[in-house]
């Protein structure tokens, strides 16, 4: 297995994010849209934040509700805002980090996506799932 790959070769380049000014609803939309489970928070394509799917669980039953339903419990997701939600302070890589190198992140931590930020700008993101994908792409 090659050591030195960028983790611009496995990344999803094709971001799907909110703003903090979204609302939570909105936000379970495109989890479900795009059966994603990590989003990241922007202002323009600075990240500030991260949401995932299970933050959403944590204060809703937002699981409960069938794939193919679009009514979420608005009620609940009224009570809060992406901001009071989502992680901050989060860790980040530059699109050169390698492959390796953002394994070992991941498997240090509790979170299982890293946002990718070039020069301050959000490029990109990589799972857990991605990562699982390429080691899947070496046998």
């Amino acid at each position: 297995m090659k050591k030195r790959i960028p983790v611009s070769t496995i990344m999803t380049k094709n971001i799907i994010a909110v703003n903090r000014t979204d609302d939570l609803e909105t936000a379970e939309r495109l989890f479900k849209q795009y059966h994603i489970r990590h989003i990241p928070v922007v202002s323009g394509d600075v990240i500030i934040g991260m949401l995932s799917y299970t933050d959403l669980l944590r204060i809703s039953f937002a699981d409960a509700i069938q794939d193919d339903e679009t009514e979420v419990d608005t009620v609940v997701y009224n009570m809060f805002t992406i901001d009071q939600v989502m992680t901050k302070n989060v860790v980040t890589v530059n699109s050169e980090t390698t492959i390796k190198d953002v394994a070992e992140i991941l498997t240090k931590n509790e979170f299982h996506a890293l946002p990718i930020v070039d020069e301050g700008h959000l490029v990109g993101i990589v799972t857990t799932t991605d990562l699982i994908n390429y080691l899947l792409k070496q046998f």
